[in-house]
């Protein structure tokens, strides 16, 4: 029987724990909300890795006003982004997709492209929702040459959004207009992968005696006679990592043209293109792909920081 303190290890929160199928998640996008000045609510973005910053702490009634303080901050590198295609909705439903103008012809390599392209003027009245699949110029950067691709909401009325592409139709899209310096950001993507892991491990159930005479990273016990099966929270050995996992709230300290600021990062090297600096670390190695979107639950001690950057170590 387990003990009234912890009756049950495995939390149902983050059931299943299995690999998951993509790498870059299905955000709930109506339920994502931004300001009338930016239309796009997310962005696509790599993990470069962490340093420390060198701030100054102008936070309204904090413990350290006015001290300088070390924070520790994420490097993520931002190459702009392309529309790939538009995606129109009808009741909830995918109905066609339409392909964008000034297309890569690196993509023909990666992605099947269809033979005929319609043209953004043609989209015709049946449809109540629109969304825009982009992908991602990393050639730009160190980290690989194959684009990612993700389908990214547009804030707005439907005229909003369909003003939003054509203006975007064919030209890169950058970082900065999407997210400004002190925005709330949450980052999407998958954690570390550490493959096949005991319950200690995967859980952090106690050790046994070390006398016990059947293992001590082990469950004492599994469950009941009856019912006869093994519940799912019962704490077992079985994948660890490379789930999809949401960080709220990351502060942006810093945002710009990289030109030579962050060179030789461990196991990433120099950041090329556009770059943000939040606070807080962020799910993922080195080089892992996410989806930067805006705040889901803002909240207001997140939003009353204020860190004046001084120095990055």
């Amino acid at each position: 029987m387990a003990p009234p303190s912890s009756p049950g290890k495995g939390s149902m929160q983050y059931w299943p724990r299995k690999r998951a199928r993509k790498i870059l998640p299905s955000p709930n996008w109506k339920a994502i909300k931004t300001n009338s000045t930016k239309k796009l609510k997310g962005f696509i973005c790599y993990k470069a890795g962490m340093a420390s910053a060198f701030v100054k702490d102008d936070t309204p009634d904090s413990m350290t006003k006015g001290k300088k303080i070390i924070v520790p901050v994420t490097i993520i590198e931002c190459p702009s982004m392309k529309i790939f295609s538009i995606r129109l909705y009808k009741n909830g439903k995918a109905k066609k997709d339409i392909l964008a103008e000034n297309l890569d012809k690196e993509l023909k390599r990666v992605v099947k492209l269809p033979k005929v392209s319609k043209k953004t003027e043609d989209f015709g009245n049946d449809f109540d929702d629109l969304r825009i699949i982009c992908y991602s110029i990393v050639k730009k950067t160190n980290i690989k040459k194959t684009p990612d691709l993700s389908e990214l909401a547009i804030a707005g009325s439907l005229e909003d959004k369909i003003q939003f592409v054509k203006e975007n139709n064919g030209k890169e899209i950058y970082i900065s207009s999407v997210f400004e310096k002190g925005n709330l950001v949450d980052f999407r993507g998958l954690s570390k992968g550490k493959g096949f892991q005991g319950p200690v491990k995967r859980f952090g159930i106690t050790l046994k005696s070390h006398k016990s005479e059947k293992g001590q990273r082990r469950p004492g016990a599994i469950g009941s006679f009856h019912p006869g099966r093994v519940l799912i929270t019962a704490p077992m050995a079985g994948q660890l990592g490379m789930f999809t996992r949401i960080m709220l709230n990351n502060k942006i300290l810093d945002m710009g043209k990289a030109e030579e600021k962050f060179k030789g990062i461990l196991n990433f090297g120099d950041v090329k293109t556009d770059y943000i600096l939040v606070a807080g670390s962020v799910q993922g190695p080195a080089k892992r792909q996410l989806i930067a979107t805006t705040a889901l639950r803002p909240t207001k001690k997140q939003l009353k920081k204020n860190y004046e950057l001084l120095e990055i170590r």
